[in-house]
């Protein structure tokens, strides 16, 4: 099956062209402009490659209810002229064919689960630490939606006592995303991730705050395999550092050797490298081709 995929990000859109078995034959970006400028040129692509599917990943928040009358839209999102942009009908109405749509981070967890780190896991997470945080939930074999769908990236996290760091985040002062993501990184330490790495107390602050989320949502979630993947997590340093801490808040609580002897492969880095998303955006077409044949 020749299957479109679209990794919608807030600076980037990523086309691929694959199949069912998350082989990628063809790969192109396009600059996030306005949707006046950039959806003609995504359709244009998707159309010359007579694609027989379309998976897209988004930015959001999104409405991912097929009840309701925005499904498929951009909601709420930071970057204003994409709000109330309706992508499933844009694709559907321009190429004919089935649409899967999801978050970005629920593609990229979708992408790890059927072809890297949490292959056979019937529950994982998959967190992306960058420009945002994102979590991609997928439990019981099937991704999470709820009222609306995980906002994990702003769980609010106990701050460091030396902290004084005001947060970067517009609605909560003490969530992982306003302390933890590149922003906050930048603007506390006067330079991005990429040029602190060898400053020590940077990581063990930055490992403070993602330890206990991790270990709240190993706690909430209980997955079968924890991916940390984004900008920041090139900073390899993090894991052990992140390791150590989740085993100390945990404290012997959860009796599993994935966490008492295995951790080191249970927090694990994308299996996929920078490929999760778009090859959880093949999976997304797919399973919109079966969902319309059922």
């Amino acid at each position: 099956m020749r299957i479109g995929a679209l990794e919608a990000g807030g600076t980037k859109m990523v086309c691929a062209i694959g199949n069912e078995n998350g082989e990628l034959e063809k790969r192109v970006s396009f600059p996030t402009q306005t949707p006046e400028t950039t959806m003609p040129e995504l359709i244009r692509f998707f159309k010359e490659e007579q694609v027989e599917a379309m998976g897209i990943g988004c930015f959001g928040p999104v409405d991912l209810n097929r009840k309701s009358g925005t499904y498929g839209y951009i909601t709420s999102t930071p970057k204003l002229a994409w709000a109330n942009c309706n992508m499933v009908g844009a694709f559907q109405q321009a190429l004919g064919v089935p649409v899967g749509f999801d978050t970005d981070v629920n593609g990229a967890v979708l992408g790890e689960v059927c072809f890297g780190a949490a292959r056979g896991c019937e529950t994982a997470i998959y967190i992306t630490i960058g420009t945002g945080i994102g979590v991609g939930v997928y439990v019981n074999g099937g991704l999470l939606h709820g009222l609306l769908h995980p906002e994990a990236g702003h769980v609010l996290v106990a701050r460091h006592p030396e902290d004084k760091y005001a947060g970067k985040c517009p609605f909560h002062p003490d969530c992982l995303e306003g302390l933890a993501a590149g922003p906050a990184i930048m603007e506390r330490w006067g330079k991005p991730a990429a040029q602190l790495a060898g400053e020590e107390e940077v990581w063990e602050l930055e490992s403070y705050y993602i330890a206990q989320a991790v270990a709240n949502y190993i706690l909430t979630l209980s997955p079968q395999k924890v991916i940390l993947g984004g900008g920041v997590m090139h900073q390899e340093q993090l894991f052990p550092l992140i390791r150590r801490k989740v085993v100390g808040l945990l404290n012997g609580y959860i009796r599993c050797g994935a966490i008492l002897q295995g951790i080191d492969e249970y927090i694990v880095p994308p299996a996929l490298g920078d490929d999760p998303g778009i090859k959880g955006a093949l999976m997304l077409g797919k399973n919109a081709v079966e969902d319309a044949r059922n």
